[in-house]
């Protein structure tokens, strides 16, 4: 079932998110109408945040080629446990911060840590474009958001933009 995403700005996008304990049926479902709403969106990642649950959970995919498989990802309670020195700059998005874009440096590679759907832990190196996107989902997390790493004027004129889009959604 796809969920709405929340759209910047929101108090529940900079709160830190709650451990998940005992993954179960309800977790799996949220898991897969995640998946749903960021293919839906589309995007190549989703924090549960984004649809107001305040749990460690996000997906991800970032296969955009048609003529390769979907890889999808889900995981729980993920934790970076290494970052490389290399850094790489990747144009980031946001489907919480809908048609804006901005230059973010983050780790090239990244080693991650979760737990998978069947409770299993999982250790995997991320690197490129996968390596962003894990981070900038972890960040939702932890109630950051990518124009958190741009400069004020930039961030302030990114969420006016926001607020006025939320105003022209709320009269429709």
């Amino acid at each position: 079932m796809k969920r709405p995403i929340l759209i910047h700005p929101d108090p529940r996008l900079k709160k830190v998110c709650d451990p998940i304990t005992d993954i179960n049926d309800d977790l799996r479902t949220l898991a897969d109408d995640m998946l749903e709403t960021m293919y839906d969106a589309p995007g190549i990642g989703l924090a549960a945040p984004q649809i107001g649950v305040l749990q460690r959970l996000i997906v991800l995919d970032c296969e955009k080629d048609d003529t390769t498989d979907a890889k999808p990802i889900v995981m729980f309670n993920p934790e970076i446990k290494a970052s490389s020195d290399d850094l790489n700059v990747y144009e980031e998005g946001c489907l919480s911060i809908p048609d804006q874009f901005a230059e973010v440096t983050r780790p090239a590679d990244v080693t991650v840590t979760w737990i998978d759907k069947d409770g299993n832990p999982q250790e995997a190196d991320f690197g490129g474009l996968w390596a962003t996107c894990v981070q900038h989902e972890i960040d939702h997390l932890n109630g950051k958001l990518f124009i958190d790493y741009l400069k004020p004027l930039k961030r302030q004129l990114i969420t006016r933009k926001m607020v006025k889009l939320k105003r022209e959604l709320a009269r429709t």
